[in-house]
């Protein structure tokens, strides 16, 4: 794609993501783009990109403007958000029967289709020129994963693999760290530690697995969880506003307060852990705005 293509590219992406028109991230989008290019062509296998951020923090924005970039430099590229692999309303009415009520929540380790998303990525890689993988796509303002006929398609095999979400990379802490209640849900619904255990337990086993694919990890890294509250509630008023006010997923933010209560131990723990051991560290200042990119410690 020629510079003039690519530039136009970019400029509809901050049009259709209503992004300012000072928008400023896309020279820091270059740099990470340029790492995955330099480890891509150092390794003549497909790749596996995670790419992990609290709430808000902007991945899908960033996971938007790689792909482009990406794709520009002769990378074909999809993108995979693990909300689009959440167990539908249903599934998880019957696994919070099963083992714990606030498991009917989406979100939280336990609660995705972890074998679609293996399937999923599988496909991606594997597919022969002219064939079409099926991208899942789940509907927060309904709260259901869209009719299979509705996800969107991705034609070819993929060299590079974005794999987006809010625990993407997660690592469990361990009974120990879990005997605390962190929030008044904790304390009031979880009294005796089943549903952190059991998440915990999901994130040691088939999370790992998964995440144990990745082979180059982003993390977005908010000032503090003070901000993640802030940031979500504007999703959720872009949302109100595209669905025109309805929809079961939506939430006041009474509703959005509890809501966060369910992320807020494991986005702790990131924000504490995940500076360490990611490859590539964007710092984020309560704005959005990015003011620093570090590189793992070799």
């Amino acid at each position: 794609m020629c510079s003039e293509t690519a530039s136009a590219s970019f400029d509809r992406l901050i049009e259709d993501l209503a992004l300012p028109a000072d928008f400023a991230a896309l020279p820091w989008y270059r740099r990470i783009a340029a790492e995955i290019v330099r480890r891509a062509r150092a390794d003549e296998k497909p790749l596996l990109i995670g790419l992990c951020g609290s709430q808000g923090s902007g991945k899908s924005t960033m996971a938007a403007f790689l792909r482009a970039l990406l794709d520009t430099q002769g990378f074909p590229t999809a993108v995979l958000s693990i909300d689009d692999l959440y167990l539908d309303k249903p599934e998880r009415v019957a696994l919070a029967a099963a083992v714990h009520p606030l498991l009917g929540t989406r979100g939280v380790p336990g609660t995705h289709d972890l074998a679609l998303g293996n399937e999923v990525i599988d496909a991606l890689f594997s597919a022969t020129p002219g064939a079409a993988t099926a991208i899942p796509r789940f509907d927060k303002a309904s709260d259901s994963r869209l009719p299979r006929e509705q996800w969107d398609r991705f034609v070819g095999p993929a060299r590079i693999v974005i794999l987006e979400g809010w625990c993407v990379g997660a690592e469990p802490e361990g009974a120990a760290a879990l005997a605390t209640p962190i929030n008044t849900l904790e304390a009031q619904e979880d009294p005796d530690g089943r549903w952190r255990a059991y998440v915990d337990a999901a994130l040691a086993g088939p999370y790992h697995a998964l995440f144990d694919r990745i082979d180059l990890l982003v993390f977005l890294h908010a000032p503090s969880f003070d901000c993640v509250f802030e940031w979500r509630r504007l999703q959720e008023e872009k949302l109100r506003a595209k669905t025109g006010g309805s929809g079961a997923g939506l939430m006041d933010d009474a509703a959005l307060s509890r809501f966060i209560m369910h992320y807020e131990r494991i986005t702790r723990h990131l924000l504490d852990t995940m500076p360490a051991t990611a490859d590539l560290v964007v710092a984020l200042d309560a704005d959005h705005r990015i003011t620093q990119l570090d590189r793992a410690a070799a």
